[in-house]
């Protein structure tokens, strides 16, 4: 049987995620950064993710993504 990770563990893999999500927005173009998404996913990174509980910021992590990925796929559109 698997031991479960712990609380440190689920913390450090969130942190990571949260920095990789990060480190995206960065990458995009201007326009997408014009976009009210890039702030609402920064706000999702930052702000929600720092005040949530160990297992909302998954989810905080999940809709940041998902905006990110929306706003990736807007700007090569739009492009």
């Amino acid at each position: 049987m698997p031991s479960r990770k712990s609380f440190r563990q689920r913390y450090d893999e969130l942190e990571a995620r949260r920095v990789e999500l990060i480190a995206r927005l960065t990458t995009l173009s201007e326009n997408a950064r014009a976009h009210p998404a890039y702030k609402r996913s920064l706000k999702l990174l930052n702000q929600t993710f720092r005040h949530g509980r160990l297992a909302q910021r998954l989810a905080v992590l999940e809709a940041a993504t998902w905006l990110i990925d929306l706003l990736e796929k807007l700007t090569s559109i739009s492009s």
